[in-house]
């Protein structure tokens, strides 16, 4: 499994959450609170994706444990930006470890996060994957369940469909081929961030302006509001709606 979270608002330095808070995605890195049984240290890489006013996203990702990087904190406090998205990984066994593997996944002006796993990998994925078109399995970054997600998204994306519906819609398919599967997906362009929570922990804090998406709150602040499990985000800035996610035939 994973960590991860997003932000929309006024700009801020991506250090703030990932670094600075009590429960940062740093210390959720190797003292989660809530994986539910999916894992304990999520050491096996870490990227953040942030946007640079109206340019397509600008993404760092490494394979160490975060707390190993000696780059990013100084890095992340150099930044100002109105949007971000952080992960780290714990990679699910038989699945490659490498920077290609590390959330975020970036085109044009999407970056995607998945958190969680896909019962009976690989075999359970085949008839939906069979239906991309051959150079983009051909050209996957990294086969693993969370790249494939990406590629089934983004070619949603790139034929123009309404990415709450894209993305609810991926949700429901991969449950049906996959039971028992673990699907926090987070997708933002830097204006609309959209997640779902299946079967794993996530949490949503609104500001007059703002909102932060995370899997576990990173602060003791009592206005973090839990999503219920089978439901979607749907946010903008200072702007939160809550949807049910329905997986039944």
């Amino acid at each position: 499994m994973c960590r991860h979270l997003a932000y929309l608002g006024p700009p801020r330095s991506p250090a703030d959450v990932l670094f600075d808070a009590p429960h940062s995605l740093l210390r959720q890195s190797y003292a989660p609170r809530d994986m539910r049984g999916g894992g304990t240290v999520n050491a096996d890489g870490f990227g953040l994706a942030w946007y640079p006013g109206d340019r397509p996203p600008v993404r760092y990702r490494r394979q160490c444990p975060l707390w190993t990087d000696q780059d990013l904190p100084e890095l992340a406090r150099s930044v100002r930006a109105e949007a971000f998205l952080a992960a780290v990984r714990n990679g699910t066994t038989g699945m490659p470890v490498t920077e290609a593997a590390c959330a975020p996944f970036v085109e044009g002006r999407w970056s995607f996060s998945h958190n969680g796993l896909v019962r009976g990998w690989p075999d359970s994925l085949a008839a939906l994957a069979g239906k991309l078109p051959v150079t983009d399995l051909l050209t996957l970054p990294v086969p693993t369940d969370s790249a494939v997600l990406w590629a089934l998204l983004a070619e949603r994306l790139r034929a123009g469909e309404d990415p709450v519906r894209a993305v609810v819609e991926l949700v429901v398919a991969v449950a049906r081929a996959a039971p028992d599967s673990r699907l926090n997906l987070l997708l933002t362009d830097g204006t609309v961030l959209i997640a779902t929570a299946w079967t794993h922990s996530l949490s949503v804090l609104r500001g007059d302006d703002a909102v932060l998406v995370a899997s576990e709150p990173t602060d003791s602040e009592p206005a973090w509001q839990p999503v219920p499990d089978r439901h979607a985000v749907i946010a903008r800035r200072g702007s939160v709606k809550l949807i049910p996610i329905d997986a039944e035939p």
